[in-house]
């Protein structure tokens, strides 16, 4: 039987997700009301600019005391949509305080304070549900938490960022050059008029930290992850992934040491086969691969942003919610009993595709390998094609590549492939190529993984 008395649900921020949260617990009212065991009711809308027009909200629910809506003893779920760390965090905290679950969508404060935001939901009875703050409407942090509950999770692999991937996808397509493909993601509307968080990979890291905590049941924070963006990728690196039957995306990544006493995340740039499923995810979409002792690889793909793909991820925690709270109950809260240490990048194994510029000119490529093989990095192929016109055909050479070839007194670009090695070990036969006088610069470094 169905509870007359509805639930009150408190909306802080009513931009693009927040009105599509709102547009749609009017619209759907009857079918959440079935789902739930009990009627949802709007009670409040806090937003910054009250004079603003919106289409479908009652003007008499709209205020702007955001911390006067959370503290009323009568609101039973308090949807957290403006995101940034605070005031959030401090709104979040008062909607516990005063008796009421939280929904969220607040990647950036959950990959920074997710531990004492647990706590404090804990301490009051309360939920903490945020699904919608990693890849929209992609199910990823309920399936993690329940679903694979009882599995172990060794790997999450994926991109969690549609405008990154959008921006590599055209330079892989088109040809175009990294800026080219920019300003065709800001006209569309891919990405934001500073792209920063997108393409310096900060969203994306927010988000792998978010998994890796939840994946690996410990505490990994914002700034345990490793970061770097896509702004260095070059149309050069694009072709060199083609030829190497590979394309570029940008990638998070959370794995769990072979030995099962650490864990790594990161986000950057890699090369993946285009076997990989991974390989396929065109556009702005998301998809994430997880990796997991008994259910063996599992794929969740769908569009990872936008107001209605996100607010259909709000509004299924919305009522996950709310059924907690008639059945007096609280769901899935912080697991973090391993305490695994979170490993350094220099940790990290994989594979490496460096290309360097070097002088053409006999010697060059047994310089280079001996730096290698000094620094314990084992190569597996070279590729070496002059600059110079009439200087020379492109020369390949597998593994240990110290050949000679005649020279023509230019340049050269010389691309190396390796074997899997640590990531100390790659830097620091970088640092050891850039003392060669034959080396004229490390033109990129980039990560090959997913094989």
């Amino acid at each position: 039987m169905m509870r007359t008395r509805p639930l009150k649900v408190a909306l802080l921020g009513c931009g693009v997700v927040g009105s599509e949260v709102a547009r749609i617990m009017t619209t759907h009212a009857d079918d959440l009301a079935a789902r739930i065991g009990a009627p949802v009711e709007l009670a409040g809308v806090a937003v910054r600019r009250p004079s603003k027009v919106r289409e479908g909200i009652d003007p008499a629910l709209i205020t702007t005391d955001a911390t006067a809506l959370v503290k009323r003893g009568d609101i039973d779920v308090v949807i957290e949509v403006i995101g940034g760390i605070e005031p959030a965090r401090g709104l979040i905290a008062a909607a516990f305080e005063h008796g009421a679950s939280v929904v969220s969508a607040n990647k950036a404060l959950l990959a920074k304070d997710s531990t004492a935001l647990h706590a404090l939901a804990a301490e009051h009875g309360r939920d903490l549900y945020y699904e919608a703050a990693v890849a929209g409407a992609i199910p990823l942090v309920r399936p993690l938490r329940e679903s694979l509950a009882g599995d172990k999770v060794n790997r999450v692999l994926g991109i969690v960022n549609g405008t990154t991937n959008f921006i590599l996808d055209k330079m892989d397509s088109t040809g175009a050059g990294y800026s080219e493909a920019l300003d065709e993601a800001t006209a569309l509307g891919y990405a934001e008029a500073d792209p920063t968080a997108d393409v310096e990979g900060f969203d994306a890291a927010a988000k792998a930290a978010i998994l890796a905590g939840i994946a690996f049941h410990t505490r990994v924070r914002l700034d345990d992850v490793h970061r770097e963006g896509l702004t260095e990728v070059t149309a050069a690196d694009i072709a060199s992934a083609k030829r190497m039957g590979c394309t570029v995306k940008l990638l998070a990544i959370c794995e769990r040491a072979a030995d099962g006493k650490s864990v790594t995340a990161r986000v950057h740039p890699a090369m993946i086969p285009l076997s990989h499923p991974l390989a396929s995810v065109r556009e702005a979409y998301n998809a994430v691969f997880i990796e997991a002792e008994a259910a063996g690889q599992l794929m969740f793909y769908g569009p990872g942003a936008g107001g209605s793909p996100t607010a259909s991820a709000v509004l299924g925690d919305l009522v996950a919610v709310c059924r907690n709270r008639l059945n007096e109950a609280t769901g899935p809260g912080e697991s973090a009993y391993t305490m695994l240490p979170v490993s350094p990048m220099g940790d990290v194994v994989t594979r490496y595709h460096i290309s360097l510029d070097v002088a053409d000119k006999p010697g060059v490529l047994a310089q280079v390998a001996t730096v290698f093989a000094e620094q314990g990095v084992s190569i597996d192929t070279v590729r070496q094609q002059a600059r110079n016109p009439g200087s020379g055909d492109e020369v390949t050479t597998e593994q240990g590549g110290a050949g000679r070839r005649a020279g023509g007194g230019g340049e050269a670009s010389l691309v190396v492939v390796t074997h899997r090695a640590p990531d100390a070990a790659l830097s620091g036969t970088v640092e050891a190529l850039r003392k060669l006088d034959t080396v004229l610069g490390v033109a990129s470094i980039m990560r090959v993984e997913g094989e």
